[in-house]
């Protein structure tokens, strides 16, 4: 049996749980306790703060775990990364006073920034590294109270800022978003491997859809040409003489488009379904 680690909370939990149970594991997280037993698929899920999951999974206390990848790299702790998942996104800004004369992120070599990203900022300045002021929260304050010239957040539509009177310098010094990791050398564990593959061929099926349809025979070949699937369409003889089923992935967001111009053409009977897992 592995041991898993999911987050506690915060925006990567609820996604994180139903990604799981979509996946057939049976998870659930209760007031009485931080542990979870899923017995038929060996694993044992612990819920943690996602800032601290990067540790246990580091030292191999647990197997593997879901954070974010700015989790990850804050902790300088060796996780491997076995699969981005797609949800969680953030960036890291800097940002400054309104009024600040500053307009490239370079100008702030050398100046104090409060950040509660500290491996972060410095691997941004590795050649100049500015004098860092560590802070577990609120950073945005710190400008205003004097204990900093600017600072490293994470940021999502950059309203808390503009409420402390600052405004994003230069792009985003880095990406993150959750990604599931592993003890270096047990993502070959079966169980964890299995988790990996579970995990992948859902996010593989929510990006596609299975498309069906009937054609005759003289728009077989124009109707293949707009579903050619990912290698070659599924073609069946239907009992109508000269009509054919066929069946193909799409791309989920081309889905509707795809339907229209099978229907333009002269389809009949046109499909689509969501695909819940798929192994491509």
């Amino acid at each position: 049996m592995i041991k898993v680690a999911l987050p506690n909370k915060g925006q990567l939990f609820e996604p994180t749980m139903d990604l799981f149970k979509s996946c057939g594991y049976k998870v659930a997280k209760n007031s009485r306790s931080l542990s979870s037993l899923d017995i038929e698929n060996a694993v044992e899920f612990f819920f943690l703060r996602p800032d601290d999951i990067p540790m246990y999974v580091g030292k191999g206390i647990i197997d593997a775990g879901v954070t974010g990848v700015d989790f990850v790299v804050e902790a300088a702790v060796p996780c491997e990364k076995v699969l981005d998942l797609g949800y969680g996104a953030s960036k890291h800004c800097a940002a400054v006073p309104i009024e600040s004369p500053y307009k490239e992120i370079k100008e702030l070599q050398n100046k104090r920034i409060a950040t509660s990203f500290p491996q972060i900022v410095k691997r941004h300045f590795v050649d100049n590294p500015p004098e860092l002021i560590v802070l577990t929260g609120a950073v945005e304050i710190s400008v205003n109270l004097g204990v900093a010239d600017a600072v490293v957040d994470v940021v999502e539509t950059g309203s808390t800022l503009k409420q402390a009177g600052l405004r994003i310098l230069g792009d985003p010094i880095f990406f993150s978003q959750a990604a599931l990791f592993a003890h270096p050398g047990r993502a070959s564990l079966p169980e964890v491997h299995v988790l990996h593959k579970r995990l992948e061929g859902r996010l593989v099926a929510m990006s596609w859809m299975l498309i069906e349809y009937d054609v005759p025979k003289e728009i077989l070949e124009d109707a293949c040409s707009i579903t050619p699937g990912l290698s070659s369409p599924t073609i069946s003889s239907l009992h109508e003489k000269d009509w054919f089923a066929v069946k193909a992935v799409v791309k989920k967001n081309e889905a509707n488009l795809v339907m229209d111009k099978l229907s333009n053409l002269g389809c009949k009977g046109i499909l689509l379904t969501s695909i819940e897992s798929a192994r491509i």
